[in-house]
């Protein structure tokens, strides 16, 4: 699966089940806490990115890996353009949804 939407990222982690504990307390539902949801929608903001028309083809590139289009968050960069094309979805990203998207260019190198 290439390109996933802000819907499937949200349910991917209903279905994930983690077990998480905040403050000596264990979390059952980490989707709806409203500690974490701040987190989780700007997170899920860079995958409605991809299907917003005027910053698709700066958010969705080509995988060599599954030879179909995904989201450039979702692809570790494999050259130079590929982190300067990271840092203009961040400063994209970031003036859209205006708070830590959770992630950060070379966060996942």
């Amino acid at each position: 699966m290439g390109l996933k939407t802000r819907e499937e990222y949200i349910e991917s982690l209903r279905k994930m089940k983690p077990e998480v504990y905040m403050f000596g307390e264990r979390l059952t539902n980490i989707v709806d806490n409203p500690r974490l949801r701040a987190g989780i929608e700007a997170t899920a903001a860079t995958y409605e990115l991809a299907s917003v028309p005027e910053c698709r083809d700066l958010v969705v590139t080509g995988s060599p890996l599954i030879n179909e289009p995904v989201n450039r968050f979702t692809l570790p960069p494999s050259s130079i353009e590929d982190l300067v094309a990271r840092v203009k979805v961040n400063r994209k990203l970031g003036n859209w949804v205006g708070t830590c998207h959770q992630r950060c260019t070379g966060l996942d190198c």
